[in-house]
């Protein structure tokens, strides 16, 4: 079977529109795309407080293992039973030190609201650093995965 002219300039001309179809969206695309930061950001899960100290020593972890905390955003959230460890009255004084050396380096905590009515606790009596995730410590983490942040739960 022979292909005729007609035939050939078609498929010549739908090989050149593709072609240049494809570099005008590349360089659309390109346009469009954020900005990258080169800092990883992460959001530890915490729930149960038999992990507590378990979370704590992996976020030390890493921090250390990016090369320092302006290597990595870190953000913490909290709810459930967990959170009693992190009340001022309650806290392990290592707990307590773990935390500030953390919230110095750029942690940022977050406090369920509905986890906080439950336990009748307010912001004041949490350990410093920490704000409430007014809408739920779980829709926070949705919020932060949906920004680029990677979950873990030890």
């Amino acid at each position: 079977m022979t292909t005729t002219p007609s035939v050939h300039r078609r498929r010549l001309f739908a090989s050149a529109l593709a072609g240049a179809g494809a570099w005008f969206a590349s360089k659309t695309v390109a346009k469009a795309a954020p900005m990258v930061s080169n800092r990883a950001k992460v959001v530890y899960h915490v729930s149960d407080r038999d992990k507590v100290s378990f979370a704590l020593g992996n976020i030390r972890n890493h921090f250390d293992g990016m090369g320092g905390p302006d290597k990595v955003t870190i953000a913490l959230v909290v709810h459930g039973p967990a959170l009693k460890l992190f009340q001022r009255d309650a806290a392990d004084p290592d707990v307590t030190k773990r935390m500030a050396d953390f919230v110095a380096a750029g942690l940022a905590p977050a406090a369920c609201i509905h986890s906080m009515k439950a336990q009748n606790v307010t912001l004041t009596d949490l350990l410093p650093g920490f704000v409430v995730a007014e809408r739920g410590g779980v829709v926070r983490i949705a919020e932060l995965q949906s920004q680029g942040y990677v979950y873990l739960k030890p």
